[in-house]
């Protein structure tokens, strides 16, 4: 077992790593006691390992990292961003098409919302991807009922605060080209992506969401993905999109 906490990695990111979970659910399993390091139960995720370690998961041995694989999927609405449903709801993973690894989730979508969900089975990707400091603009189409004005919509850029909680800068435009009476179309834009947050927001200026489909995860785009499809990207593709996490994943 590695002694120096200068050397190997932390065993949440190495069992992330592997593509059973996110780091943080992985240090869950520590506290749990359900990991192993070289034949010893371990309760602390306060620990480095190397190669040499054997790394148990459940009493499985977890096996050697794999290469970083990313999939965008078309989510349909109605399913649960959740490998487990304690309603018992469908989620999303009982209905991935074949052939995909074992995947998680990138951030999530609610219930309702459909469209771009971005797939990994590199649990250390997911957690980069979800930081606040990574950045990414996640973009969405909005169809809202009720009267929109516009000048609320431009105001929501210096940002917003909701019962209590401040959201930051929104980007939120009208489609001209997709006005249907009473309902309006909208193309929003953000960052930071809080809880429900484009439904909270649209409610506070006195909007109801009847439609909410995710079009972009910084530079990956749903595009005509059928819906409950799944294509991954290319390596070279992945590789030069998300350079600064290879670039630490090396280090």
């Amino acid at each position: 077992m590695a002694e120096d906490k200068h050397k190997g990695e932390r065993i949440a990111k190495r069992i992330a790593r592997a593509g059973l979970c996110s780091r943080r659910d992985a240090e869950k399993w520590i506290e749990k006691g359900r990991v192993q390091v070289n034949g010893k139960v371990i309760n602390s995720p306060a620990l480095n390992v190397t190669d040499e370690d054997k790394i148990a998961v459940d009493g499985k041995v977890l096996g050697a990292e794999e290469e970083t694989r990313l999939f965008l999927y078309h989510k349909p609405a109605g399913l649960v961003t959740s490998h487990k449903d304690e309603k018992g709801r469908d989620t999303v993973f009982d209905k991935l098409p074949e052939g995909l690894p074992r995947v998680i989730s990138i951030g999530r979508l609610d219930l309702n919302t459909e469209g771009l969900l971005l797939l990994t089975n590199d649990g250390g990707l997911s957690r980069y991807l979800e930081l606040p400091a990574t950045g990414w603009k996640r973009s969405y189409r909005v169809r809202v009922h009720g009267k929109v004005d516009p000048k609320r919509l431009e105001r929501l850029k210096t940002g917003i605060k909701v019962e209590g909680v401040q959201y930051k800068s929104i980007e939120a435009t009208i489609d001209e080209q997709e006005k249907q009476g009473t309902n309006t179309w909208l193309k929003i834009a953000l960052r930071e992506g809080k809880n429900r947050e484009i439904r909270k927001v649209m409610e506070a200026l006195g909007l109801k969401v009847t439609r909410l489909i995710r079009t972009d995860y910084g530079p990956f785009s749903l595009g005509k993905l059928p819906r409950g499809h799944a294509i991954e990207v290319k390596p070279n593709v992945l590789q030069h999109q998300i350079q600064g996490y290879f670039k630490d994943k090396k280090s």
